[in-house]
C-alpha cells in the first residue's frame, strides 16, 4: 500500500481503466478534499459515502463543480447546526 501522490494517481488511473472512465477525468484533489471535509466535519464514515453520492449526482448530470459547491454548503450547514444545538446523549437502550 503506498501513501505516495504517484501511489494514488497509479491507483486511480488503473480503477478509472477499469471503470472504462475516460483518462484524466477524476478530479483526485476535488474528492479528497471532499471527503475530508465531510470526515472532519459530520463523522468519518460521512466522507467516503459524501464521494459516493457526489460521484452519484455527477452521474446523473449535474457538473462536479455544482455537486461540489453544493456539497461544500451541506457540509457547512450541517456544523453550523451542529454547533447552535447542544450535544445530546442518545435515549439508553432497554
Amino acid at each position: 500500500m503506498s501513501d505516495s501522490p504517484a501511489g494514488l494517481d497509479s491507483w486511480v488511473a488503473s480503477l478509472a481503466e477499469a471503470l472504462d472512465l475516460p483518462e484524466g477525468e477524476v478530479p483526485t484533489n476535488l474528492l479528497l478534499d471532499l471527503t475530508r471535509d465531510a470526515a472532519h466535519g459530520i463523522v468519518r464514515p460521512a466522507g467516503p459515502l459524501t464521494t459516493y453520492l457526489v460521484g452519484v449526482a455527477v452521474a446523473r448530470g449535474m457538473s462536479v463543480d455544482d455537486a461540489a459547491a453544493r456539497t461544500r454548503s451541506a457540509i457547512a450547514a450541517w456544523g453550523a447546526a451542529a454547533a447552535a444545538s447542544p450535544a445530546t446523549d442518545p435515549p439508553p437502550r432497554s
